[in-house]
């Protein structure tokens, strides 16, 4: 559903009403306020996060907001959340690979970016895992919820004025 999302409609207003989505949970949840808390899985809530994971993640590579939202409802620990969110990023990412393979998407340029971005992979691991060390429990989710903010604020501006291909 992604892919087809990528591929058949216009980006502006998936872009627009995603980033509004986002900024308005992830503000909502800076502001102190809290969503109900589910005490055990929730099918209904599984299906919905995973479904809509999905289709951001098909489309723009943008998965962890659903994610997020039902870890928020779950009331994850911070050690569990990152835990979750690498074991299911790996198998998304990996479906996505094949999904863009088969849908002619993946492109010799991609793969000459994809090798340009090797370098840095390693020192951003190391650092990422410094500041994982220094990052517990509320301190971990404020920080999630401000970058989901300004991943929301990206993708509004970039839907406005669209980066030059």
């Amino acid at each position: 559903m992604g892919l087809w999302l990528l591929v058949h409609v216009d980006e502006y207003w998936v872009k627009l009403i995603l980033g509004l989505v986002i900024i308005a949970f992830s503000a909502y949840l800076l502001s102190g306020s809290r969503l109900e808390e589910l005490k055990q899985d929730s099918q209904k809530w599984l299906f919905v996060c995973g479904l809509l994971s999905g289709v951001l993640g098909g489309a723009y590579g943008i998965n962890g907001p659903p994610l997020v939202i039902y870890g928020a409802k779950r009331r994850w620990t911070a050690q569990y959340f990152r835990a979750t969110l690498q074991a299911y990023f790996l198998i998304a990412s990996l479906t996505g690979v094949v999904g863009y393979w088969i849908s002619g998407l993946l492109i010799p340029q991609l793969f000459s970016y994809y090798l340009v971005s090797l370098p840095v992979l390693i020192p951003a691991i190391l650092i990422g895992r410094a500041i994982n060390a220094r990052m517990q429990g509320d301190r971990f989710f404020k920080y999630s919820y401000i970058v989901l903010l300004m991943l929301g604020i990206l993708l509004m501006v970039n839907a406005i004025i669209p980066i030059n291909k």
